[in-house]
């Protein structure tokens, strides 16, 4: 049974990071599963497969700075300052050995996890990944006109211009054409988007783009360091990181595991939740835990 937003806020819990209130939703049973969702939406995205994963899994999944119902200010994003979050959240909760699933803007977030991992700076006890879309290669990453509009100096106006209508037919665009989002579902997304006026920030959350960029040979570094233990759900129909970014995945990272979706776009979680959700558990069941602590030793010392 799927939660409503009114369900969803509810459930949620608040922790203070660096001075601003951050929500965060936990559930389940067994090892802790650390949840990090995409731009522009929230965590509200993983709740399609909560359930189901929950089943497994405690699960840990926040609103990052800038996003749905966590804090919104006006400037100070970056993929480092997420990342630092993620770990005093696992702190916070008093996790100490964790996986990961992934997904968009996360992905970048997830890569930084995985490069303090493998440099041994931070994310300690992180075992495996799961990405789902995202540009985790900036040569593969196709930017929607919004996106390209908000990362120019004329991106507040994009921000102060985007409206419930305006945002439904861009983020549609981006699933598949067999798997589109209801009205009500898009009015589930904007509806945390809109919280704390966070449509204002729009152009403000788009510095991920350039985060990439610069970081770009720290993180696909750390994919080829860790490849025994990430893969890549992938649907093939997205316009923004689709099949031709599942390609390059399979080109540089030929021993680390990969799954495509070919009727499904960007939203995997959300588009095909039960293939994404039987996909994710299958691979985290692979790996015992001892084997992946003694891999993460190996990497350090290599």
């Amino acid at each position: 049974m799927h939660a409503n937003t009114a369900e969803w806020r509810g459930r949620a819990n608040y922790f203070t990071f660096e001075g601003h209130q951050i929500a965060y939703w936990t559930g389940g049973e067994g090892p802790p599963l650390l949840l990090v969702h995409g731009f522009p939406t929230c965590a509200w995205d993983w709740e399609p497969v909560w359930e189901e994963l929950s089943k497994h899994y405690s699960l840990i999944a926040c609103d990052m700075l800038g996003f749905g119902l966590s804090a919104k200010p006006r400037s100070g994003y970056s993929i480092h300052l997420q990342t630092d979050l993620q770990e005093a959240l696992l702190s916070h909760l008093k996790v100490s050995e964790w996986d990961a699933l992934v997904h968009d803007y996360g992905v970048s977030v997830g890569q930084e996890l995985l490069a303090r991992n493998v440099d041994g700076t931070g994310a300690t006890g992180l075992g495996q990944m799961i990405f789902l879309n995202g540009g985790i290669f900036p040569d593969q990453h196709r930017p929607r006109p919004i996106q390209k509009l908000g990362t120019s100096p004329m991106g507040f106006i994009v921000s102060r211009l985007l409206n419930r209508k305006g945002f439904g037919k861009s983020f549609s665009e981006v699933f598949g054409p067999d798997t589109q989002p209801s009205e009500a579902e898009l009015d589930s997304f904007w509806e945390f988007i809109n919280e704390h006026d966070g449509n204002l920030i729009f152009h403000k959350l788009l510095h991920y783009i350039a985060d990439r960029r610069e970081h770009e040979a720290r993180w696909v570094g750390a994919l080829e360091h860790s490849q025994a233990r990430i893969g890549l759900i992938n649907g093939a129909l997205d316009p923004v990181s689709g099949e031709h970014a599942y390609r390059k995945w399979r080109d540089v990272l030929p021993n680390a595991r990969n799954h495509l979706l070919p009727k499904i776009g960007h939203y995997p979680q959300v588009e095909a939740p039960d293939e994404v959700a039987a996909k994710v558990l299958e691979w985290l069941a692979e790996t015992p835990r001892p084997i992946r602590a003694e891999s993460r030793r190996a990497v350090r010392g290599s």
